[in-house]
């Protein structure tokens, strides 16, 4: 097997080199004046005289004082820990630093406009001429893709579906009854805009309640690898601005989601529930429908939310319930266990 290595040629292509003052300003960080070409990146324990590095966990200290690397992105309190032989890149933020001095070397590949032979763009589609449209894509008729688009190969976009500019959804996503925002990222398998789960008892079974709503992917979102999200029933699902949601998330009909929120895989959101501004939902939580889950509250992993979540407020287990009170159950029942013995 090919030996492991960051941003490996055959998959990621580089740019560069670039001197270390560029990268410095890619950082938005603070390096010595010095004569420096930087090739690339790569972890502390691997990386060059000709890479870039950073650490951004102190429990990987011992790994800075003994890299080899070129330059390394670090708080200003880690820089006497830096070897004489490496350039310290000091910046209060050295994650976010590293992410930008990562997107310098690898930027996201640019669209090659056009339309596949294999695609199907039906009559009264509009696809703007920057638009890069996959090979057995479908794009169905009244369908708009924005400028700078990229529509991955097997997707489909449904009648009436409007993309914004400087999208990109991957292999085989679907979209229908959807309206996404700018530098929306969908990536492959999720199916967006289905109908939800809505239907009502009858003495004979179910019957199904038609979904009329639509679903709205504000700008900057991204949506995760195989995630659905409903459209709504009657009003909308609305996945606010700059939300990230993870692989393998369920968002229900009319379910909203605030600026900003983080959803983790394997979440479950049931219908009519609105998550506010910031909020952080761990992962294989749940949350039961017609909640409010207030502003940067923190729901902890595989909770179980069955009322309203107070601002700001953090939650585990299952019931939900205030952190503080779920660790103090859980040590007196190793107390009352251990008296047994």
């Amino acid at each position: 097997m090919a030996e492991a290595t960051t941003g490996n040629a055959r998959f990621f292509r580089r740019s560069g080199p670039y001197s270390l003052a560029t990268v410095a300003r890619a950082a938005d960080g603070i390096a010595d004046e010095l004569d420096l070409l930087l090739e690339g990146v790569a972890p502390l324990q691997t990386a060059g005289p000709n890479e870039v590095s950073f650490l951004d966990n102190r429990r990987y200290a011992s790994a800075l004082e003994e890299t080899l690397a070129g330059a390394v992105i670090v708080h200003p309190d880690m820089a006497a820990r830096v070897p004489k032989a490496t350039v310290a890149i000091l910046t209060t933020e050295p994650y976010a630093a590293w992410a930008r001095v990562a997107a310098l070397f690898y930027p996201v590949p640019p669209v090659s406009p056009g339309i596949h032979p294999s695609a199907i763009v039906a009559d009264g589609a509009v696809v703007d001429s920057s638009a890069e449209v996959g090979p057995l894509s479908v794009i169905e008729t009244g369908a708009e893709i924005g400028p700078g688009c990229r529509i991955g190969p097997c997707a489909v976009v449904g009648s009436g579906v409007i993309i914004g500019r400087d999208c990109r959804i991957g292999a085989h996503v679907s979209l229908s009854y959807a309206l996404l925002g700018e530098r929306v990222y969908v990536y492959p398998g999720a199916r967006i805009g289905q109908e939800g789960f809505g239907f009502a008892s009858i003495k004979d079974g179910f019957l199904s309640v038609p979904q009329l709503g639509r679903v709205i992917l504000e700008d900057d979102v991204e949506v995760g690898a195989n995630t659905t999200i409903d459209r709504g029933s009657s009003r909308d699902t609305v996945i606010g601005a700059g939300s990230r949601l993870d692989n393998l998330v369920q968002i229900g009909h009319n379910v909203i989601l605030g600026r900003c929120c983080v959803i983790v895989a394997q979440v479950g959101i049931s219908g009519s529930t609105v998550l506010e501004d910031f909020v952080r939902v761990g992962g294989q939580a749940a949350m039961a429908g017609h909640l409010r889950i207030g502003q940067g509250a923190e729901i902890g992993a595989q909770a179980g939310v069955i009322s309203d979540t107070a601002p700001g407020a953090k939650v585990l287990g299952s019931p939900a319930q205030p952190i503080k009170d779920f660790f103090r159950q859980i040590a007196t029942l190793k107390k009352m266990a251990k008296g047994e013995e």
